[in-house]
């Protein structure tokens, strides 16, 4: 849902809903057994599906690429949490990195084109949290199951919606163009709009998601 110009892209719906009953499926387990789980989730440069998914599945804490975080600040409110509740879930985009500063070292290893590999800012996070509170943590990475299975609605509805809108465009020799959802219009937007650029988190929702 990175993409400049549109406020919705094809498949993000699909896949919060995938990532949302993740988290809501970890809930029952680690309350069961007492524990802190961390579930990694898609978003190399931004945390849309972190921040949607873990405010919708009710993580305790989200983690996201546009926020830089202090390990030792997240083990402190996981202590916190502890004292009235036995489990923690922590949502954690695979771009969240350590704000400059902190005491913790800890980052995601990266490709040979210097992106996170998935499950390494997770297990980093996981390990981190178990040292830090003494709670056992597991880590769940959900990787490319979060881009496929059968779309929503709402996904089906705006891919025909684009569809329509970008063949009406062809006959009309509309060029160099994509189709975006701006409110409740279907609009054509110039590709030099989104090209190189990313459409980040608000920062409200960022600071909602942090004050869960």
């Amino acid at each position: 849902n990175d993409v400049v110009g549109t406020d919705a892209s094809i498949g993000f719906d699909t896949a919060v809903t995938v990532a949302t009953e993740a988290i809501d499926r970890l809930h029952s387990t680690a309350e069961s057994h007492n524990r802190v789980m961390v579930v990694e989730l898609m978003g190399r440069h931004s945390g849309w599906i972190a921040v949607t998914s873990g405010m919708a599945g009710g993580a305790d804490i989200i983690l996201a690429p546009e926020e830089p975080f202090d390990i030792e600040v997240i083990a402190k409110k996981i202590r916190h949490r502890h004292r009235y509740k036995n489990f923690s879930i922590v949502a954690v985009a695979e771009g969240a990195v350590p704000a400059e500063g902190s005491h913790w070292s800890g980052k995601a290893t990266i490709d040979d084109k210097g992106n996170p590999i998935a499950g390494s800012i997770g297990h980093e996070v996981t390990k981190a949290i178990e040292e830090l509170t003494g709670f056992p943590t597991r880590l769940t990475v959900l990787g490319y199951t979060q881009r496929g299975g059968i779309p929503t609605a709402a996904d089906r509805l705006l891919g025909t919606r684009f569809g329509i809108a970008a063949i009406d465009a062809i006959v009309a020799g509309e060029t160099g163009k994509f189709t975006a959802v701006q409110g409740e219009n279907i609009v054509l937007e110039d590709f030099s709009t989104m090209m190189g650029k990313t459409k980040w988190v608000p920062k409200e929702l960022l600071e909602a998601a942090w004050g869960l």
